[in-house]
């Protein structure tokens, strides 16, 4: 059988996803949203030392990009844009079938949503948001 979509693990870090607020005035900035769904990620960075040193974010996303997202704000403190942006790389090539989940914890929570290719741009938002943002913060 299965796993549900949504199940009680993805609705709890919808429920709680860290960094939640906006930053005053960030490095890099971007907002993506999912044409299919309307879900709309906004992810603010500010650097040091080459690396993310604070993360803001506005979520305005289904259950899935909200889960995806707190996956994302959990785990991007400290990470290089380098990073962020193969962690986006390595997650659209997975949802789209080429690939193993990538190295980010707990993004294997999402296999269930594999088959679901309506739903595999709203996973993918904070990530491609927050490696643009990222990737803007560096000039």
């Amino acid at each position: 059988m299965n796993a549900p979509l949504y199940n009680t693990d993805i609705l709890r870090l919808a429920a709680s996803i860290p960094h939640h607020e906006r930053l005053a005035e960030p490095m890099g900035s971007s907002e993506k949203r999912s044409p299919i769904c309307g879900s709309r990620v906004t992810v603010d960075v500010n650097l040091a030392d080459g690396r993310i040193a604070e993360i803001g974010m506005l979520v305005r996303a289904c259950a899935l990009g909200q889960a995806s997202s707190s996956l994302f704000a959990a785990h991007a403190i400290g990470k290089t844009p380098a990073e962020l942006a193969a962690a986006r790389d390595q997650l659209t090539a997975w949802l789209a079938g080429a690939g193993t989940a990538p190295d980010w914890p707990d993004l294997d929570i999402f296999t269930p949503a594999l088959a679901a290719t309506a739903r595999h741009p709203s996973i993918r938002l904070a990530f491609e948001a927050g490696a643009e943002a990222a990737a803007r913060a560096v000039g």
